[in-house]
């Protein structure tokens, strides 16, 4: 069903100029809907922010402030910013219309691509960031949504800037559960991001592209956090046999958990791309990973391209940092000779062999220099995290290295026996045929559960927490041995072994246990005897209370009688002032009914008195009489004679 016709939007003429034809995709801050320009009579995509967002002015000026900014940045391989306004409560951005489709229904319908085919759009991806990062924007919100190919095979990349104004990666908005699989490390941890957080999320989309999978996955959006700060991104060809170590090793340098040992921007990245390229044969980078599918798309794609190479129109070999990107691959030819320029004639052959070769071998001469001071003395540390220690020791035997010496150390995140660290790190470069330490992982450190029976409740705690242990939730409890505020017991019991950082709950005493006596009516002084004979400690309540006791006994104490309390315990004792006295109203010759219901609205207690032989109702007499005082709440006893 065509869910744009029921968007308000579409048919509707927005701000005057730009009509609303469809409704291409819904994200967490605004709609997208291909639309007309009528002035410029060209067709465009509108992006236009919720209304519910459109309603933070804040928010809304930052919007306006970063689309300003992002339309200065002119690329080939950036989606375009034509116009920026609003219309009501519809807040918009006018942009370049991209017919195509996007990285991520690439991956949908072909899974993993081959390493041509994802170089191909890496390369375009990392121009479009380079020129952002060099004109002070970071992406913030690199994914294959983002990467947008057109059906001429031209990369661009889509919403530089907007993240920004997103705010925080916590956003509400549902930034977050839509990017968690290419947040950086720090921008989780600290909430900071720079050109190499974009420089990440390019290493896991490059992951992406290669194996058809994301590097880390989880049932929530906390465990994919969780993964990101503590496990490096597998290698590729852990997923690929057969791919290449060089794609392995970029991908390694792209994702490092470490940003300072990223390439800082996407300009670094991209020269480390073009190396890697290099490296490769074309058996390399025509692997086809067991993870590729074909479809309907990819076989329209074939036949319009006329190779096996499914992707093989999107923008390949990329120039240099101001040169744009707009050609495909393998649709190019190489340039004619220009008119007068053909073919000279050789008039001295060997002597021109002769040059021929001489030049030749000066170039290569140069070249080999050039190329041995700057790469050629150096080697990669490959990628060897998790692997065991007889895999890292054969890779890096075969990229030319030796293991130095091997160390080990505790680690939750790698499997006993596997390696979790080199040093050099993975991606970094070591001079010559150099050697790497290795850290394998010892697993998690099991610590055992001290005794602290007997220790104040604070020192237990500090005990708990010296051990590697999280002290954890505390009840109380009477004890006849142990000082009250000191801990009875725990659980786990002490000796018992746990991994760093699980919780010991806390059985902490509240002293030898006293029923509480009951001392209401007794006099202050009895009262406080016994309480203090009984291990208790009394305070007296400042203000008095009216009550059916003596004035100066104990009215009520604040633990009932039976109570059982921690000895030292503080009981409150309130005295009383006596009884309120209230007036008796005269109910004589009432009937009995009448009497008592008067009586006990006047605060009495009614007792009745009849004489034989109880053959009348009506009050004869009443104990108090009528107009005279009494204590609130005393009984008044009145008389019902006989006839």
């Amino acid at each position: 069903m065509d869910t744009t016709l029921h968007d308000p939007l579409v048919g509707q003429l927005l701000d005057g100029r730009y009509r609303v034809d469809a409704r291409i995709a819904v994200g967490g801050m605004a709609t997208v809907y291909r639309a007309v320009d009528t002035r410029l009579d060209r067709s465009l995509a509108l992006k236009v922010m919720h209304p519910a967002l459109a309603t933070d002015a804040t928010f809304v000026e930052r919007f306006i402030r970063e689309a300003k900014s992002v339309a200065r940045l002119s690329h080939p391989n950036v989606v375009g910013v034509f116009d920026q306004g609003a219309d009501g409560a519809y807040v918009y951005l006018a942009m370049e219309y991209v017919a195509g489709c996007t990285l991520r229904d690439v991956l949908r319908e072909r899974g993993a691509l081959q390493p041509r085919a994802a170089l191909d759009i890496l390369e375009p991806v990392l121009a479009a960031l380079g020129a952002a990062h060099r004109a002070g924007f970071v992406h913030r919100d690199m994914k294959p949504e983002n990467v947008l190919i057109g059906d001429d095979g031209r990369v661009k990349v889509a919403d530089f800037g907007l993240v920004r104004a997103v705010g925080a990666a916590t956003s509400t908005t549902g930034s977050v559960l839509g990017t968690v699989s290419y947040l950086a490390p720090e921008q989780i941890e600290h909430g900071t991001a720079d050109t190499r957080a974009d420089v990440y999320a390019c290493g896991v989309v490059l992951y992406e592209m290669l194996t058809g999978a994301k590097p880390h996955a989880g049932d929530t959006p906390a465990q994919i956090l969780y993964r990101h700060l503590n496990t490096d991104v597998p290698a590729p060809s852990a997923a690929v046999p057969g791919l290449a170590a060089d794609l392995d090793e970029l991908v390694a340098s792209a994702t490092a958990r470490n940003p300072d040992i990223r390439p800082h921007d996407a300009v670094a990245l991209l020269a480390q791309a073009r190396e890697t390229r290099a490296l490769l044969g074309d058996d390399e980078l025509d692997l086809i990973p067991p993870q590729a599918r074909t479809g309907p798309a990819a076989r329209s794609e074939q036949a319009a391209d006329g190779s096996e190479d499914p992707t093989s129109v999107i923008a390949r070999d990329l120039p240099g940092e101001h040169q744009p990107v707009l050609h495909t691959s393998r649709l190019e030819t190489p340039p004619s000779p220009g008119p007068g320029r053909g073919p000279h004639p050789v008039r001295h052959p060997r002597r021109g062999l002769i040059a021929a070769v001489v030049a030749v071998l000066l170039v290569l001469g140069v070249g080999a220099g050039v190329w041995y001071i700057n790469s050629g003395q150096f080697t990669h540390v490959p990628a060897v995290l998790g692997q065991t220690q007889a895999e890292a020791e054969q890779r890096l035997a075969d990229a030319g290295l030796d293991v130095k010496s091997v160390e080990r150390d505790y680690s939750s995140a790698y499997k006993p026996g596997t390696v979790m660290g080199t040093d050099p790190a993975p991606g970094e470069r070591v001079r010559g045929n150099g050697s790497v330490t290795l850290t394998l992982s010892r697993g998690p450190r099991v610590v055992k559960v001290p005794n602290v029976r007997g220790t104040p409740l604070d020192e237990a705690r500090r005990e708990l927490t010296k051990a590697g242990l999280a002290p954890g939730v505390v009840t109380r409890a009477f004890s006849q041995e142990i000082a009250q505020g000191s801990v009875i017991s725990t659980d786990p019991q002490p000796g018992t072994r746990r991994n760093p950082d699980s919780a010991v709950a806390l059985v902490v005493s509240k002293g030898a246990p006293v029923d509480v006596p009951d001392v209401t009516g007794a006099t202050l002084a009895a009262a406080t005897r016994t309480l203090e004979d009984a291990g208790l400690t009394v305070k007296v309540a400042a203000a008095r209370v009216h009550s059916a006791q003596d004035a100066g006994s104990v009215a009520k104490q604040s633990l009932a009688q039976g109570t059982r309390t921690a000895k030292g315990d503080t009981v409150t004792l309130t005295l009383s002032k006596g009884p309120r006295m209230a007036d008796v109203p005269d109910v004589t010759g009432r009937n009995v009914d009448e009497a008592t219901r008067e009586l006990k609205d006047a605060g009495f207690e009614v007792k009745v008195e009849k004489t034989f032989p109880f053959l009348g109702d009506t009050v004869s007499g009443q104990s108090v009489a009528g107009g005279d005082r009494a204590p609130e709440g005393s009984t008044i006893t009145i008389q019902i004679k006989g006839l």
